[in-house]
């Protein structure tokens, strides 16, 4: 059996094939444990089956966030123990006056400078001693550190030093993060973070591999990336930063193989789920980025261009001291929950939508839960009351206040990139992103919103269509004019060899093994660089790509080529297949629509029709308003919209303008 599954705050996904079909199953997450919600659902999918599986897991930042990772140990050069605590000159709220800095994850105490010193051509100046090291181990053992993170000046043009100190740490049988594995690169302190975040979440991530790897075989269990791929659970252990936005990264690969197959190759993704929204931008090809943050903290490892808000399903709703109506960023998570799922006593935004009529109480699971429809009445009556509102217009406030939030979020990723909404078709999935899109849509002045099939699941599917992607970097700091192109290619080989190597241990046959190569250039003297496939016409790809991004080109210009990027992808043998619908007419089928309910979308309920969309066909057209319920979702399709069922089973809503 192959099964794809997805953590999330408040359920935990899996689709899975069982030798004749393709089936999904949502049950409630276990925050306390993820793993014991992902091995009951196993054990329910498969019993004593062989199985293979791809997982998206949230262990490793829900570890960052809460602050509940190893006590972890930074090996610096001497002098250099405060770079994370100096950081960078920029503040994340300028005009905040109270501003301060969140502490590093590594206190003043378990920060040690080493003796010994390579420099920037990467000859050793002065070698490191065995003694002062092991003098600085003793100081781990009696301060009971779980992990450390190794990190000297220019170890990524030379490694000796580093990998000494992991020959004299091995004895302490802990997790040890050197950074000219985890991040090749120049730049300290974002190296330095990167290695320590690694080590900081790494005996976590084990146990909860080794939690999983006794129901699922090491061998046939593997992690989906923040890069849109995924690795073996092996790798996954060693360098777990590399699985932080491992969740939402499967949802966005799905969202591009989906988009592809419909013909929508621009896309802005919206995935609302439970406790949070994320979005990105798609313009052809998966969006990398190597400046991303987490709580803060800068990773430099290749993630996905991906922005999260704290805007859910679960997101609460309530007052703040001035009186204003506030949404998040808390959430009632799985556990108590909404109100209408039995236990919560706060208001959500899913709660809204249930008083609102959007979200229908009989059809929530595909049945397998009954909202409470008489809780959430009471709870909008108290709150009403406080608030001197009536209890619909507090329900329409909470959805509004959620969709400026998610609106803000994907502007950021949209307009203030220089690129228009307009031009794009908003997918939305997630447990609640068909019920939201719409309206975001005309907000945003996007024409066309598509609705996946089991949009609840689709960072669970993601997970099985990513490719196998490994990252290999290294900063070569030269100036490319007046480097023959052989020798620039030259550079590459030995990246691409252990790519190739690599994947070739993870069961990669070569014939599937694709390497991409790209460098990372700037004009001398500027900061930041820009990464470009490297090829012969690399040079011209700088410039043109300076262009299109900030609107001019100094050809003429010294360049600088700061670090060569190589990328092995392997093409799993199993994935989901896509299938296309036999076409049927215009019209509805009868059996499709279940009821017709008051929904309330503007000032006043309106008769709506409520249709299983399991029952739909490629073809159908539904005029809004219309609620379409299924197992993972719900979807909306307020008045000013029209919806059609496309060849994939995808719902294509147009929205007027």
């Amino acid at each position: 059996m192959t099964i794809g599954i997805d953590t999330g705050g408040t359920f935990t996904d899996f689709i899975y094939h069982d030798g004749t079909g393709w089936s999904v199953l949502k049950t409630l997450s276990t925050p306390q444990n993820p793993a014991e919600a992902v091995v009951s659902g196993i054990a329910r999918l498969a019993g004593a089956s062989d199985v293979r599986v791809v997982h998206g897991s949230t262990v490793a930042t829900n570890a960052i966030l809460e602050k509940k990772g190893a006590k972890t140990a930074l090996l610096t050069n001497a002098g250099f123990e405060d770079v994370i605590a100096i950081g960078r000159q920029q503040r994340e709220r300028l005009y905040d006056l109270h501003y301060r800095r969140k502490p590093p994850l590594v206190p003043e105490n378990l920060r040690f400078g080493v003796g010994g010193r390579i420099n920037s051509d990467g000859q050793i100046l002065t070698d490191i001693q065995e003694d002062a090291l092991q003098a600085v181990i003793r100081q781990l053992r009696d301060r009971g550190v779980e992990s450390v993170a190794v990190c000297y000046l220019f170890s990524f043009a030379n490694p000796a030093h580093e990998a000494k100190t992991a020959e004299c740490l091995a004895g302490m049988d802990i997790p040890v993060s050197l950074s000219h594995q985890i991040l090749p690169e120049f730049r300290e302190y974002e190296r330095t973070e990167t290695t320590i975040i690694n080590a900081y979440v790494a005996p976590c991530i084990k146990r909860y591999i080794d939690d999983m790897t006794k129901h699922v075989p090491r061998e046939k269990l593997r992690i989906m990336q923040s890069n849109g791929g995924s690795i073996s659970a092996g790798m996954a252990s060693e360098e777990p930063v590399r699985t932080i936005l491992s969740g939402p990264a499967g949802g966005v690969v799905g969202a591009h193989e989906i988009g592809k197959a419909a013909g929508f190759e621009r896309l802005i993704t919206f995935d609302m789920g439970g406790t949070s929204t994320d979005v990105a931008l798609v313009a052809g090809g998966l969006p990398l980025s190597f400046e991303s943050r987490i709580d803060g903290f800068p990773i430099g490892v290749p993630m996905l261009d991906i922005n999260t808000v704290g805007a859910g399903g679960g997101s609460i709703a309530r007052m703040d001291a001035a009186g204003a109506l506030k949404v998040g960023p808390q959430s009632a998570g799985a556990e108590p929950g909404p109100i209408c799922y039995g236990k919560g006593n706060q208001i959500t935004v899913t709660d809204a939508n249930l008083f609102l009529g959007r979200l229908q109480a009989d059809y929530f699971l595909g049945g397998g839960i009954e909202l409470r429809t008489e809780r959430v009445a009471a709870a909008f009556d108290r709150m009403a009351e406080i608030t001197g509102l009536t209890a619909v217009a507090l329900a329409k406030g909470i959805l509004s206040v959620a969709n400026t939030t998610m609106e803000r979020a994907i502007r950021k990723i949209s307009v203030e990139r220089g690129h228009d909404p307009a031009e794009f078709a908003l997918m939305a999935f997630g447990g609640a992103g068909g019920m939201h899109a719409a309206f975001l849509a005309a907000l945003l002045n996007i024409p066309t919103v598509i609705v996946p099939g089991h949009p609840g699941l689709l960072s669970a599917i993601g997970a099985l269509t990513a490719e196998i992607i490994r990252d290999y970097s290294r900063t070569v700091m030269m100036d490319p004019s007046e480097t023959p192109i052989a020798q620039v290619d030259a550079l590459y080989s030995p990246l691409g060899r252990r790519g190739k190597t690599d994947l070739a241990a993870e069961g990669v046959a070569d014939a599937d093994i694709r390497l991409d190569y790209y460098a990372d250039m700037r004009y001398k003297g500027q900061s930041h660089e820009i990464m470009v496939p490297f090829d012969a016409r690399y040079m011209d790809r700088f410039h043109e790509t300076h262009e299109t991004l900030y609107g001019f080109s100094n050809p003429g210009n010294p360049v600088e080529l700061v670090n060569i990027r190589v990328r092995a992808i392997g093409t799993p043998r199993e994935k989901p297949a896509l299938k296309k619908m036999a076409p049927s007419g215009g019209g509805i089928p009868e059996n499709a629509v279940v009821a017709n309910r008051a929904v309330i979308f503007a000032h006043e309920a309106i008769k709506t029709p409520i249709l299983d969309r399991n029952r739909l066909m490629a073809g159908n057209i539904i005029n809004g308003p219309a609620i379409l319920t299924e197992y993972s979702s719900t979807v909306v399709i307020p008045p000013f919209a029209e919806a059609r069922m496309d060849e994939y089973g995808n719902i294509i809503m147009s929205i007027e303008p």
